[in-house]
């Protein structure tokens, strides 16, 4: 079969030979002109059909070659899709193993890091098991060196203790003798006192009569549990021996022989105006302590005598008292909520009293002095504990915030005079002259002249002796 194209040419040939041999023959006669016109309709009608079947086929071919060609077209689209898919999923491929060589080179790196840090923590681990074996050690040889202080730090105050009571037993001695020897050189009514040759006699013998009545004498006197000032007033009938019910089995000394104590402070009634704050206040961290003081009150508790209070704590360091509390006892609180209580019963009657608070950080160690006798120790109490410093120090009121807080049934009512602290522990020699006036003990880092504010009614005297103390 042909193409369309060659077949619109033929006919484009044919019909005009047709037409022309058909306008050839009109000049024959028109006898011949009917059956020609008949074969000219027959041909019109024939070219008509043709042309409708020619018009059908090349519509046909029209619509087959626009098919062909929209197809085409998405074929090479499609191609242009691939190709591109293609070298996307080349670079996708190039860039993954890319990427995958980069993580290969990090794992490597990584693993001989890990294994570098392994072998590091190792080797701390090693170097740290030694260095808490050599804590372990150290802890212990400090616990020994603890121990042998502590062990010392007794043995020189049973050492001074025993000092103190041999003194006391050889100034007891030395007044029975001085007394013994002027009773028997003292000459009778009528006689006259003996002359002891100048040469030197013989000892007497034991069996003397003399001897004896002495040893008697001796026997006859009291114990030497007094001081030779009580001894000589007992032998002149001034003063009666201690009961078997007394408290204390030494009396302090008067009052009124007290001089050269410094300022006093008198707080006239328990109000939260009646403060006083002590500056400079503790300027580096407090591992021993010892807080004295003269004390007069005559209320039914004793009240706050210090406080010392940081923003961390309100009460690392206190010496309070409240009406709650049992008649006299005082709490000693060291870095809350630790504390001891004390007994202070004696200092309610209204009299001048010597109380030194004394705490140490070795083992603990605590001792209260009430008129120069030991009336509580204990230990074990912030065993190696510091004070911080920087807080703010407070007489006569409980801090429940730094500077502030105050309750009216923690404060203090009564008088204060002569106190002073130290960041050392007090032995009993400086306690004991302290409390009889004889010598202030050297190195006080606070004492009433730090007094910075004084608020409310408190008032400030000074006071030549504690007597003349109001």
């Amino acid at each position: 079969m042909g193409s369309p194209h060659r077949k619109g040419a033929f006919f484009l040939i044919f019909v005009p030979i047709y037409v022309h041999g058909a306008l050839s023959q009109e000049a024959r006669p028109a006898v011949q002109r009917k059956p020609f016109f008949q074969r000219l309709r027959r041909l019109e009608e024939q070219f008509r059909s043709f042309q409708e079947v020619t018009l059908t086929h090349l519509q046909a071919i029209a619509s087959n070659y626009n098919l062909s060609y929209n197809i085409d077209a998405r074929f090479r689209s499609l191609a242009q899709e691939s190709q591109a898919m293609a070298l996307a999923v080349n670079q996708s491929q190039a860039a993954m193993q890319s990427d995958l060589g980069h993580l290969k080179t990090w794992m490597r790196k990584s693993h001989r890091r890990s294994r570098k840090v392994d072998s590091r923590l190792l080797a701390l681990g090693a170097t740290l098991s030694e260095r808490s074996q050599q804590r372990a050690l150290q802890r212990k040889e400090q616990e020994a060196q603890r121990e042998a202080l502590s062990s010392l730090a007794l043995d020189l105050r049973a050492l001074q203790d025993t000092l103190a009571r041999l003194m006391h037993v050889v100034q007891s001695q030395g007044a029975r003798l001085d007394t013994l020897e002027g009773w028997l050189q003292v000459p009778g009514p009528g006689t006259t006192a003996p002359a002891w040759p100048p040469t030197q006699p013989e000892p007497p013998s034991p069996s003397s009569p003399k001897l004896q009545g002495s040893r008697q004498v001796l026997r006859a006197l009291p114990e030497p549990r007094d001081s030779p000032q009580d001894f000589a007033d007992r032998l002149q009938g001034k003063r009666e021996p201690p009961g078997p019910g007394s408290q204390w089995t030494q009396s302090p000394e008067r009052p009124g022989e007290i001089c050269n104590i410094g300022p006093a402070l008198i707080f006239p009634n328990a109000s939260t105006e009646n403060v006083v704050f002590l500056s400079p206040g503790f300027l580096v961290g407090l591992r021993a302590l010892s807080v004295c003081s003269w004390i007069r009150t005559a209320s039914g508790y004793l009240g706050t005598l210090l406080s010392y209070a940081t923003e961390e704590n309100d009460n690392k360091l206190v010496l309070h008292g409240r009406d709650s509390l049992a008649p006299g006892s005082i709490h000693f609180v060291i870095g809350d909520p630790a504390f001891r209580e004390l007994p202070l019963q004696p200092l309610l009657d209204g009299q001048w009293h010597h109380v030194c608070v004394i705490w140490t950080s070795i083992l603990g160690r605590y001792w209260l002095h009430v008129d120069r006798r030991l009336v509580a120790t204990g230990s074990r109490f912030r065993e190696g504990y510091e004070i911080p410093p920087g807080g703010s120090l407070v007489l006569g009121q409980e801090q429940d915030s730094m500077g502030g807080g105050f309750d009216s049934s923690e404060s203090f009512m009564g008088s204060v005079a002569g106190l002073a602290m130290w960041d050392r522990v007090l032995v009993p020699r400086e306690v004991s002259h302290l409390a009889t006036g004889k010598e202030f003990p050297p190195g006080a880092i606070l004492t009433l002249a730090n007094a910075a504010s004084v608020g409310g009614f408190v008032q400030r005297v000074n006071c030549t002796c504690l007597e003349l103390c109001p």
